[in-house]
């Protein structure tokens, strides 16, 4: 079963049992999706991959506006966001941990040869390659920009 197909029957149940948390943030998502297949000059079905990508942007967006609300103290608008932001959060692969980040981080490193923080973007690309989904880009930015800086603190 693919991850649209998952998508669409949690929807139906969702809307079955009455769960209004699972029926919002499934129906955004499901048009996030439609309108992601119909951009271009062609219909096409996103790839299970692709939707991982567009979930991870949704996710983003509800802890953004979690942390709006909270600022704004709209206590009930923040529940109703983390409410539908755990439910997203099903369909993400499960989440890097700093150390893992870094872990990856240092090798891509020794393979690029990068030797300060101007070899940012080496590094970034192929990381972020492989971690798309699976690990915040800011995160992951901020590991490899401590562990160059470091290079360039031990340098004589």
């Amino acid at each position: 079963m693919s991850l649209k197909e998952r998508i669409e029957s949690d929807l139906k149940d969702a809307i079955r049992k009455g769960d209004a948390a699972g029926k919002r943030a499934l129906r955004t998502l499901m048009t996030t999706i439609s309108r992601a297949e119909r951009e271009g000059e062609a219909l096409r079905e996103l790839s299970d991959e692709e939707i991982v990508q567009l979930i991870a942007r949704e996710v983003k967006k509800r802890e953004e506006a979690i942390e709006a609300y909270l600022k704004g103290n709209r206590q009930d608008l923040a529940e109703e966001e983390q409410a539908e932001l755990e439910i997203l959060r099903k369909y993400l692969p499960r989440q890097l941990t700093p150390e893992e980040i870094e872990a990856r981080a240092r090798e891509v490193i020794a393979e690029v040869g990068a030797t300060g923080p101007r070899d940012m973007g080496k590094v970034m690309k192929v990381l972020m390659a492989e971690m798309r989904g699976r690990a915040d880009g800011k995160e992951v930015s901020r590991i490899v920009r401590d562990l160059l800086s470091r290079l360039v603190a031990r340098e004589p």
